[in-house]
């Protein structure tokens, strides 16, 4: 199973889902989303994997990487590869399907529960939260998690291939999670970043259980061996 991650060059830890994907015989590619085959397609490949990142998919700023990654996405997924994404990757998904994203007057932070319709491909958690922006989805689109704030998760086989993205990050590990904490990636909201790190670690035993069946579900869904 040939997996191709695309990842910021400065933050390409996929955690759980990808330690899942590995135990599961999954050879994992990493691809640069800020140099992305000119080509928009990579061959062999079994799924693709869009991590999260401090960008935003709406600032303008952005926008040379954000409209090669949707091209990318398409492209994958007309040439039958699914794609799952997480966090900015789901909201490159959702564009990438017809939908957008923006900035939320409130970040999500900490490990919280989600609504679900559908408790294998989005268990109702806790997740751990990290993101300052919500998506929209594209009219064939079906959400099938969500929270107070907006889509939670995402499922769509209408472009080609199957797709399945979290706004949450089932990924993340206590370590990651208390590095984004200390760089500030969480903003100015008046949050407890001492709290935020002890969630971490105390929903750790958990999230990785959570997150190895979430991958799992995700891979069956996505007709993945």
């Amino acid at each position: 199973m040939r997996i191709h991650v695309v990842a910021d060059t400065a933050d390409k830890d996929g955690g759980y889902v990808v330690e899942r994907l590995v135990q599961r015989g999954g050879e994992i590619v990493e691809l640069d989303r800020d140099a992305l085959p000119a080509h928009e397609t990579i061959g062999d490949s079994d799924l693709v994997l869009l991590l999260g990142s401090d960008k935003s998919a709406h600032e303008d700023k952005w926008i040379d990487s954000v409209t090669a990654e949707i091209r990318f996405v398409r492209a994958s997924l007309k040439a039958g590869t699914p794609v799952m994404g997480i966090c900015y990757g789901a909201q490159i998904m959702a564009r990438a399907l017809g939908g957008t994203s923006w900035r939320s007057d409130q970040a999500e932070l900490g490990w919280a529960r989600v609504d679900t319709t559908d408790q294998a491909l989005c268990p109702e958690g806790p997740w751990g939260q990290m993101h300052r922006d919500v998506f929209a989805p594209g009219p064939t689109t079906k959400v099938i998690g969500t929270s107070w704030r907006g889509p939670q998760c995402i499922i769509d086989d209408s472009f080609g291939a199957r797709a399945i993205g979290w706004q949450f990050h089932p990924e993340v590990t206590p370590a990651t999670y208390e590095r984004w904490v200390k760089e500030g990636y969480w903003g100015d909201t008046g949050a407890d970043p001492k709290d935020l790190i002890r969630q971490a670690y105390d929903h750790a035993p958990g999230s990785r259980n959570l997150a190895h069946r979430l991958t799992d579900a995700a891979l069956s869904y996505l007709g993945v061996a």
